[in-house]
């Protein structure tokens, strides 16, 4: 029986959510007894309540300070710590754990994830933007503590579990499989009026809004490409993308004798968070399984970069640098935010990110040391100034 003392960063989140749900399955399946030792959450006091009920955690944070003697009353009659604000967020990722699952969206979640880096835990990171931030660094001080850190996205959970990891010169490249989203046929000319509600109906995978409106503009598979690279020690012309409507094929590994190895699965979350959970032994739970006779069919077809512009502008912030990616990153979380709150059209995600890259592509940044955290903060908090001034311009010219 697997047996783990958790901690969930970003619990009432989807992938918080979906953790929370496999090892209660887990348990109910008697392949699984797991302690918690901390859950945070952000604004859903409710539902972090009702986590903390199921879970008796020995901590309990919100991230917002206003909402802690909310969070307070709704466990009054349990025994745990409650703390709120971001720096009891960080100090949640230090409490003792032998794993930690880290899946805080966005910049938001990279000072908790390079906390809990440090502790000698296993890293179960489901945080891509803690990567494209500070990836060298944070990956340098997961070995250096002793820990382990493993992806928790489908598509490099795929690449990790196929990956030849004590022979990686074997490797030729990694190609990632991209669903498309959800306007893969949409003539361009009828992009410009699309709404936030048509942005976050994604066709396969359930997720958050700033996520699916990544997945709508391939932002998130461009992300998902500089994650690769750091991850598994590519260059940028080692990794691909491939749209893949099925999302059946999570991603490929193709070695330098011309054999791919691809990891296959429906399309649920739960599957790489249980890989990362267990690994390197597997957890029986009740996932779901592979028909191929039912699905019938796999179709694949290249990215169109002139649709979707922002997976080109990923690919040469990765080869501009490490500096060049936290600024796509942050550019890229300010225009979609303006996005989804109807200050900024959706064609113009594309354009916010592109002019802030060009505003501050000589940004220098090692990503490497103690302070590749610091760096990277400060390089974020320098993008979104220049984002938002993008943002507000093109909102008055509309």
């Amino acid at each position: 029986m697997l047996r783990r003392r958790v901690s969930v960063l970003g619990s009432t989140g989807s992938v918080g959510v979906s953790t929370l749900d496999l090892m209660d399955q887990a348990e109910r399946a008697g392949s699984g007894a797991f302690t918690v030792e901390a859950l945070t959450g952000a604004g859903n006091v409710t539902r972090l309540a009702e986590q903390a009920r199921r879970w008796r955690p020995a901590l309990v944070v919100t991230a917002d300070p206003d909402r802690l003697n909310e969070l307070r009353d709704a466990v009054v009659d349990l025994d745990c710590e409650v703390a709120a604000g971001p720096e009891a967020v960080i100090e949640a990722a230090t409490r003792p754990a032998d794993w930690i699952m880290a899946s805080i969206v966005g910049s938001a979640g990279l000072a908790s994830a390079w906390a809990a880096a440090g502790t000698g835990a296993t890293l179960a990171l489901a945080n891509k933007e803690s990567l494209v931030c500070c990836g060298p660094g944070l990956i340098e001080r997961v070995r250096a503590a002793g820990g382990r850190l493993i992806p928790v996205d489908s598509e490099h959970s795929a690449i990790f579990q196929v990956f030849p990891h004590d022979r990686p010169e074997g490797v030729a490249r990694v190609v990632l499989t991209a669903s498309g989203g959800p306007f893969r046929t949409l003539p361009r000319e009828h992009m410009a009026a699309i709404t936030p509600e048509q942005a976050v109906a994604h066709p396969n995978w359930s997720m958050g809004a700033k996520i699916s409106v990544d997945s709508a503009t391939l932002a998130n598979k461009g992300l998902e490409l500089i994650e690769a690279a750091y991850l598994f020690g590519l260059n940028a012309e080692q990794v691909d993308v491939v749209v893949h409507p099925e999302s059946i094929i999570h991603s490929l590994v193709e070695m330098v004798d011309g054999s791919s190895l691809a990891q296959m699965g429906p399309p649920d979350m739960k599957t790489p968070i249980a890989c990362a959970l267990s690994w390197p032994e597997r957890l029986a739970w009740p996932a779901p399984r592979l028909d191929l006779a039912a699905i019938g069919r796999l179709t694949f077809e290249a990215p169109d970069l002139e649709r979707f512009p922002a997976l080109g502008l990923a690919r040469a912030a990765l080869a501009a640098g490490q500096g060049a990616t936290t600024v796509f990153n942050a550019a890229n979380e300010v225009a979609v935010l303006a996005f989804l709150d109807r200050r900024l059209g959706f064609l113009n995600i594309a354009a916010v990110v592109a002019e802030t890259l060009d505003r501050l592509a000589a940004s220098p940044m090692s990503g490497e040391g103690r302070d590749a955290c610091v760096q990277a903060l400060s390089l974020d908090a320098e993008a979104r100034r220049v984002s938002g001034e993008v943002v507000r311009r093109l909102a008055l010219a509309a």
